[in-house]
Parts: structure tokens; sequence; C-alpha cells
């Protein structure tokens, strides 16, 4: 599978919706990523993406724009880490855009920090992202785990990657969240994968 290097910006979100949801709207700007997107939004705009690049003839044929799995998010925000957070066992202030008692307590635009060992910025903070998978509160196990997927019903849709909105130990590798498909928050946003189907 292939994966976004950033966030879903607002002006990518714009130009495929005609629409940008953001609290804090990057007036001008646009490289803030979308936010207050719901699960059922983000899916939708990856339908519309697909359409709109598949029209274009831009899309090898049998691919598609798709929310990542869990599985995959949390594989790529590891780049092959075994620690808390891709660089390292702790946080800082330095190292993502997270909730840490000082400005900018908001989104910041994509990039702005170190990406991780394999080149994606912001699997830590900036915004919570919504991925494929159904909520299910035991996480896979076994050994080896390979490509789990969520669970065939449930009403939650999973989330990775913490947010500006939250504190430090929410940013690991590893921390999950989850939200009804219709939640609207301005800590809420997306990347998008991109796969055969």
């Amino acid at each position: 599978f292939y994966l976004g290097k950033y966030e879903v910006t607002q002006a990518q979100y714009e130009a495929v919706t005609g629409s940008n949801p953001s609290e804090f709207n990057a007036t001008g700007n646009g490289n803030r990523p979308v936010e207050k997107v719901t699960w059922t939004e983000a899916v939708a705009f990856c339908t519309q993406l697909t359409t709109q690049e598949q029209n274009a003839g831009r899309l090898p044929a049998g691919w598609a724009y798709v929310l990542p799995t869990e599985s995959q998010w949390e594989y790529a925000c590891r780049a092959g880490t075994t620690t808390a957070y891709s660089w390292g066992a702790t946080i800082a202030a330095g190292n993502a855009n997270w909730d840490h008692g000082a400005d900018p307590n908001q989104t910041v635009n994509v990039g702005q920090f170190s990406a991780n060992p394999w080149g994606f910025f912001d699997m830590h903070g900036n915004v919570w992202e919504w991925t494929a998978d159904r909520y299910q509160a035991a996480y896979p196990t076994g050994n080896p785990v390979v490509d789990p997927t969520g669970p065939a019903s449930g009403s939650d849709r999973v989330l990775r990657g913490g947010s500006w909105f939250t504190v430090g130990s929410r940013q690991r590798s590893a921390q999950r969240h989850f939200h009804t498909p219709s939640n609207r928050h301005e800590a809420h946003g997306f990347r998008v994968g991109f796969q055969k189907q």
C-alpha cells in the first residue's frame, strides 16, 4: 500500500470537495490539515478523488484512494521502530504539535516537524487521523499478527496519531482513539492511502 506523506490539507480538501469545514481555517494559506471532517466525509473525499483521477486518466486500473487500515497506519507511523514514538521513548515540544501547555494550541501547517524514518510527517500530533477500521477494544494479538483488520460490525471508527488537543502520552505510535463516523471535531482529520482494490 501507499500512504500520503502529509495529512490532507485544507487546500487539497477544498480542491476536491469545494468546501472547507475547518475550525482553524488557514485563509490564503491552505497548508494546515483539514479538520472537523467526519469519517463519512473522509471516505467520501477518497471516493471523489478516485473518480476525479480516473476520469483524468491518472489512476492505474484497479487502484483507489482509501483510508488506511489501522494496522497500515501504525506500520507507517512506527517506520521500523519499536519505541513509544518514531523518534524515541519520550516526547518534547519540538517533536510534534501536541498539547504541552504552550501555544499554538491549534493546528499548524503540515510538515513543520521532522519526518519519521520513512519520510511521513505529522504521524504524531496535529490532528487525529481517521482509519478505515471499526473499533474493537482488544487489538488483534498473536505471533505474528499480519495485516489485521477491524471487526466486520460495530458503530465506532478508529482514529490514530494524537493531535494538537491531546497530551504527550496520547501521541504514542500505539495510541488508539475512536468515535462514531458522524463525529465532527477540530482535532479530527485524515491522510489518504492508495492501494489496489
